[in-house]
């Protein structure tokens, strides 16, 4: 006859199950039962993980965690390979009797191959050229000026551009212009975009504005 499963192990299960399906199929969940060491898995979801079923017997690297963590301490995020030899982050979780023995646990082994594979990939890619570094952050910068003095500049009028007549948005290139604006690269373009004219109505707002200096 089957000893029933102690009820802290019993109500592990539903929850195993929900993390197994919450984080898909490279998730493999196991919930061990130490009263039988032998035969030590009670319940395990996507055992394709690591390869193992009901009938998988207790291995040695979990037998050794055991004894290592008598007093039932619970080990976070450690790293190894299953049989199969796919990178695994793994946690096991102890679990006590009202004595204080422990009495199984459940282990979550996440299979990372893939993510490593693609972390690999992405820092391959996102590799830079440290000599560059400094220097993009030199364009932010100008690109931050730039933004500042605009919306500045168009906020004193209190209304959207759209809303703003010829004669104030060449207020607006004037006062610009007198900040020294258009001497930064690009100014002409972000200029235009802002006011929602073309970038040869700024040409002209300049020429006006320069021929009445």
């Amino acid at each position: 006859m089957t000893k029933p499963l102690n009820p802290r192990l019993e109500i592990l299960i539903p929850i195993a199950k929900g993390i197994a399906e919450t984080f898909g199929s490279n998730c493999e969940v196991v919930v061990h039962d130490f009263s039988n060491m032998e035969r030590s898995i009670v319940a395990i979801f996507n055992g394709h993980v690591t390869g193992r079923d009901l009938e998988t017997k207790m291995t040695e690297s979990i037998l050794k965690k055991i004894k290592k963590h008598e007093e039932g301490h619970d080990i976070y995020n450690y790293t190894g390979k299953s049989t199969l030899g796919r990178e695994l982050k793994s946690t096991t979780t102890f679990v006590k009797d009202d004595d204080g023995k422990i009495i199984g646990c459940m282990c979550i082994n996440f299979d990372i191959t893939d993510m490593i594979s693609a972390r690999n990939v992405m820092n391959e890619l996102c590799k830079l050229d440290e000599n560059e570094i400094e220097a993009i952050g030199e364009i932010n910068k100008v690109s931050d000026v730039l933004y500042d003095l605009v919306e500045s500049t168009v906020h004193k009028f209190g209304r959207p551009v759209i809303y703003l007549t010829k004669d104030e948005k060449v207020t607006i290139v004037k006062d610009l212009e007198d900040k020294g604006v258009f001497l930064i690269k690009g100014a002409i373009d972000y200029v235009a975009d802002a006011l929602q004219v073309s970038r040869y109505t700024i040409y002209n707002y300049l020429d006006g504005i320069r021929e009445g200096k």
